[in-house]
């Protein structure tokens, strides 16, 4: 045998005495890859389920909430199985972090109002200033709570309209909750004569309140004279009820208190204005006198 088959034996051996080395080594690599994959996966699933659980305990967290944090330390454990994985091979972790970091910047930037809309969602369902069925004006929106999603929240006007909100136009504006509370002040102002009996007016507003079954005992039922006006003494009434009962008690209370003032002869006057001219303007032709009325 030469000397160059000799040297062939011997380079063919090395090879493969290497490749053998290498595939123990990766072997191992590998099953412990596999390893990290199962135990990583089952992990995540197991922290998401506890995650979930946790805050479901918690009053106040909706259900929508839950399964958003779940979700996200769900995926977050996922993402580290992945770079610990890769660093099993040898992968430079750091760099995959730093792009990663990366990635996730360039996202944020491109997805800034979608993001905006996600942390006011947020920010809802934790604070709940409104819940599914409360109705709400923002003084742009107003309408009914239908659902409250993580990107924007749907409503039904009081017209029967379909309304979807963006979260952010939501949390960055003062919110009327006209259901939140149970009970409401029902305000009624009514303008009289000036030569018309106001305790007479007064009455009729406080008798058609009390009777009412739907009117709260307490806070009592109150009647004052809010101010004197150009044309009508205004008067206001008070009185309390259940929010539920709100609308449909102050819409009988209008048509009641209207038909006993006319019933009792107390008038709603219109609005007037009393014109002053000087006896010049009173001697002229009365097509003078319009032009000069005109003109003033």
């Amino acid at each position: 045998m030469d000397l160059d088959t000799n040297e062939a034996i011997l380079a063919t051996q090395a090879a493969l005495e290497q490749a053998s080395q290498l595939a123990v080594q990766y072997s191992f690599s590998i099953v412990g890859a596999l390893l990290l994959l199962c135990i990583g996966w089952w992990l995540a699933a197991l922290l998401s389920r506890w995650t979930h659980a946790g805050l479901n305990k918690v009053h106040g967290i909706d259900e929508t909430l839950a399964r958003f944090f779940a979700n996200v330390v769900r995926y977050g454990a996922l993402i580290l199985v992945f770079v610990t994985v890769l660093g099993q091979f040898g992968v430079q972790t750091a760099s995959i972090i730093a792009a990663l970091g990366a990635a996730g910047l360039a996202i944020g930037l491109a997805l800034q109002g979608t993001l905006q809309n996600i942390a006011a969602g947020i920010m809802l369902l934790v604070l709940r200033p409104f819940r599914v069925g409360e109705f709400i004006d923002t003084g742009s929106i107003s309408g009914i709570i239908v659902e409250i999603g993580l990107f924007a929240t749907e409503l039904k006007t009081p017209d029967g309209l379909y309304r979807l909100a963006p979260n952010s136009t939501l949390w960055n504006v003062p919110i009327t909750n006209f259901s939140r509370l149970p009970t409401r002040r029902f305000e009624l102002k009514v303008g009289i004569d000036y030569n018309d009996d106001i305790d007479l007016a007064e009455k009729i507003m406080r008798d058609h309140a009390e009777a009412d079954k739907r009117v709260l005992k307490d806070p009592a039922v109150s009647t004052h004279v809010d101010q004197l006006g150009d044309s009508a003494v205004v008067i206001t009434l008070w009185y309390w009820t259940a929010a539920s009962d709100f609308w449909p008690t102050s819409r009988e209370m209008i048509k009641k208190v209207k038909k006993s003032f006319d019933e009792n002869g107390i008038s709603i006057p219109f609005p007037q204005v009393t014109y002053h001219g000087s006896p010049q303007m009173i001697a002229l032709p009365e097509r003078f006198v319009d032009a000069r009325v005109k003109e003033t």
